[in-house]
């Protein structure tokens, strides 16, 4: 009797995209400060492989300072690029940007998280009554309410920024320098959020704005006593959901 062989199932390999592996695509703005480990523009901050895009013209000050006035399209073009690319879903380096969520989102056809300061609605929900969420930003004169609203924030948050410390700002936005002392940057960051929490007894969480401030999200936790979300905590839940992880 002829035992009957089994054809191998056949292999397809599915395409349409110019790149594999890096279902993240990131908005970069244009600066020149250092990206230390941590930081959202370090490639090595991330546990997975993600696709960087630098959009010309889009500096910290346009877009910190200056409500990132004219740039719209320039960040549309860029995230479609990305999502030609490969990208599976679009982020951004700047906080900031929430003030484009909506229409990013609605031009690109795929998901779409602008800014740290939309974990807000979802750090609340996980306060006891009577505390609430406080945020660090690296300008909190220039936040605005259009800012807030773009990422679902309460207008009435407890909000600080670090325009008047020694490192952070002025390299940052201000571009005084492309080097930077990374110990008054924490200070920096760790001062403000001291002082927010001091002035606002009832904050029980803390969320940064900033996409330059997760290198010093432990410090301040520590600092604080208090748990700290910023971009990295995130970006890595909104990974998770573009690759769950499998169990088996």
């Amino acid at each position: 009797m002829t035992a009957h062989i089994a054809a191998p199932a056949a292999r397809i390999a599915k395409g349409g995209k110019a790149l594999y592996g890096a279902p993240l695509g990131i908005l970069m703005l244009e600066a020149r400060f250092p990206r230390i480990h941590g930081d959202m523009g370090n490639a090595g901050t991330w546990p997975f492989p993600v696709l960087y895009k630098v959009v010309t013209g889009a500096s910290p000050e346009k877009v910190v300072l200056k409500g990132a006035a004219g740039l719209l399209p320039d960040f549309i073009d860029a995230a479609k690029e990305l999502v030609r690319f490969g990208a599976e879903a679009i982020t951004t380096n700047c906080g900031f940007l929430s003030i484009f969520q909506k229409e990013i989102a609605a031009a690109v056809g795929v998901p779409v998280a602008t800014s740290s300061l939309m974990q807000v609605p979802w750090v609340q929900a996980t306060l006891p009554p009577g505390k609430r969420v406080g945020l660090v930003t690296v300008s909190g004169s220039t936040l605005t309410p259009a800012h807030l609203e773009g990422a679902g924030v309460p207008l009435d948050t407890p909000t600080i920024g670090t325009e008047n410390g020694r490192e952070f700002f002025r390299v940052l936005i201000k571009a005084e320098k492309d080097d930077m002392d990374v110990a008054l940057a924490e200070q920096d960051v760790v001062e403000a959020g001291k002082a927010l929490v001091a002035s606002n007894p009832d904050i029980d969480a803390i969320v940064l704005e900033c996409t330059n401030m997760p290198p010093y999200a432990a410090a301040l936790q520590a600092a604080v006593g208090l748990p700290v979300y910023d971009i990295y905590s995130m970006i890595t839940w909104f990974h998770a959901g573009l690759r769950p992880r499998s169990f088996g």
